[in-house]
């Protein structure tokens, strides 16, 4: 098993069952040219997430971590004309990236781009009586993983999905002694799930286009 594989099967399914989409491509094109991270999510992973959206009826999305908005674009076109999606990012430079990308996609009625710390923002939400949320996205930095979950936990109703990104890290994830803060953040992650009774949740694996990773998913059974 290769890296090249793995990518070649990622293409594989994605030539068959996502048709060429303009809008997509130009948003991650115009995210290359400004010279932001290709750390967004694949396509396969993108239509993975709108389905999900989808199949439970989300009305409402909160995402933490925004990038240039290729996986936010992916989520609002699953929300019906009303629905609200808000997403969470600190840095300037990808948020403008991502608004324009967003209005070309035409979705800028139903996008809410908030600038600041997400550890900021999340309690000015909560201030303001947002939510609660139908779906949670989490991709953004993974020390922070913790006290996102818990900020995802108070701003859903019974129902909402939790969707954490990138819990794998290539494995390290099972080192108890690894000191990589971004380690250490997903297993204390997973360690509040498993001690969560209000949420079921599993973790999944992954391979394809972005290497050896996967997410993590909880559903919230009781918020109450």
């Amino acid at each position: 098993m290769s890296q090249e594989l793995w990518t070649q099967v990622d293409q594989y399914f994605a030539d068959l069952l996502l048709p060429a989409d303009p809008v997509l491509e130009a948003a991650l094109k115009a995210s290359d040219d400004a010279g932001l991270p290709a750390i967004n999510v694949t396509p396969n992973q993108g239509k993975l997430l709108q389905l999900l959206a989808k199949i439970r009826g989300a009305r409402t999305i909160l995402e933490i971590g925004t990038l240039g908005g290729y996986s936010t674009i992916w989520l609002a076109r699953a929300l019906p004309a009303d629905g609200r999606l808000i997403t969470l990012e600190v840095d300037a430079k990808h948020a403008e990236v991502a608004r324009q990308n967003i209005e070309f996609a035409g979705l800028a009625a139903i996008v809410d781009i908030r600038l600041g710390k997400a550890l900021d923002t999340l309690p000015q939400l909560a201030a303001e009586g947002s939510g609660p949320y139908d779906m949670f996205f989490i991709d953004a930095d993974k020390p922070s993983n913790p006290d996102y979950f818990k900020w995802a936990l108070k701003l859903s109703r019974s129902g909402t999905i939790i969707i954490v990104d990138n819990v794998v890290r290539k494995g390290a994830v099972i080192d108890s002694a690894n000191e990589d803060a971004s380690v250490q953040g997903v297993r204390r992650l997973m360690e509040i799930m498993a001690a969560e009774p209000r949420v079921t949740a599993t973790a999944i694996q992954t391979v394809g286009g972005k290497g050896y990773d996967g997410f993590a998913i909880a559903l919230v059974n009781n918020n109450g």
